[in-house]
């Protein structure tokens, strides 16, 4: 008997197929889905980016942060500040600020790298208050009371409204497809097996000779970065920021936490099952109020509750299913 290592399953096939054919539909959403379907369609988008970075984060990393708003507000300050003051294209800004949070979380890291478990998820808290501070110091971004976009700047992205949400639309598709076939090409190579290991038991991976630090490190600035420009694309399609809304824990970390727990952590479908619950939640409760905030709450701890990694978690772990080739499986022939 001879075997070999492969990743491709039944399931895994189907579902790349599946996720081809969707993306194909999406990318003439623009054609039949309408202005608010665009809309909600975005945040989806950058709602299912920034849990799957968070994901790759906390739950293969093992980094807990209840701070990734910092770099959400990073990324928008930084293309708000660039595009009003030094009139740089808006759309040049979002690769430009993922390159700033790369470069600004090198420190980061080694301040918060020195705690450890909750100190480390309420040092990256303090640190994202730090930016929140700084920002609303900040006069010619508008300090406490924030900034909106320069017309001129608004219209030279594209002639009409409709234009521009279009443009905006498409960019937000692609940075999605970018940031997600990313990370489906670092869990696939050896890095990625060294993730987890690293998730399935930091002691053993470590025994095994894998530079726990460098690899927690590595995937702090990349997702850094990530986090930035999807921040930079959000305060780019409402075209206003202020310190309080990029520096939302409830917006950007809150709701990004209770879409991969939901999901299933350590999952990289996960985050794919969180946000399609969450945004029914969401549209058919968000009028309730606070009551609706209470709501999700509950959901998140039945959930964890019954299902301790994830609705999708709880499947696989059931089914042994997996819906794109990313896990290495021995086969014999």
């Amino acid at each position: 008997m001879s075997g070999g290592v492969t990743r491709a399953t039944r399931a895994s096939n189907i579902g790349l197929v599946l996720a081809l054919a969707c993306l194909v539909a999406l990318a003439f959403a623009p054609f039949w889905a309408g202005r608010d379907g665009m809309r909600l369609l975005i945040d989806a988008y950058l709602y299912l980016v920034l849990a799957s970075l968070w994901n790759l984060l906390a739950g293969y990393a093992g980094l807990v942060s209840v701070g990734q708003q910092a770099f959400v507000g990073l990324g928008g300050y930084v293309l708000f500040g660039l595009a009003a003051l030094a009139g740089v294209p808006p759309l040049l800004c979002i690769p430009i600020a993922g390159i700033a949070a790369a470069i600004i979380a090198i420190p980061v890291a080694a301040i918060t790298f020195r705690l450890r478990g909750a100190y480390f998820a309420i040092g990256s808290w303090v640190m994202a208050e730090v930016f929140r501070l700084v920002a609303s110091q900040i006069s010619a971004l508008g300090g406490g009371s924030g900034i909106s976009l320069p017309a001129g700047i608004v219209t030279a992205m594209a002639a009409s409204r409709h234009g521009r949400e279009i443009l905006v639309y498409w960019v937000a598709l692609g940075l999605m497809v970018a940031i997600l076939g990313g990370i489906v090409a670092l869990l696939r190579s050896r890095h990625g097996l060294a993730l987890t290991a690293l998730r399935d038991n930091e002691m053993a991976a470590r025994s095994n000779g894998i530079d726990v630090r460098r690899t927690k490190l590595v995937v702090f600035i990349l997702v850094a970065a990530g986090t930035a420009m999807a921040g930079a694309l959000i305060f780019l399609q409402r075209l206003r920021i202020s310190p309080d809304a990029g520096f939302s824990v409830n917006d950007w970390t809150a709701f990004v936490i209770f879409i991969t727990v939901i999901g299933g952590i350590g999952r990289f479908e996960g985050p794919f099952v969180g946000v399609v619950v969450f945004f029914v939640l969401r549209e058919t409760l968000a009028d309730l109020g606070s009551l609706y905030l209470m709501i999700l709450g509950a959901i998140a701890i039945l959930v964890m509750l019954k299902a301790p990694r994830g609705l999708f978690g709880f499947i696989a772990e059931r089914t042994d299913t997996q819906l794109l080739p990313l896990q290495r499986r021995v086969r014999g022939v």
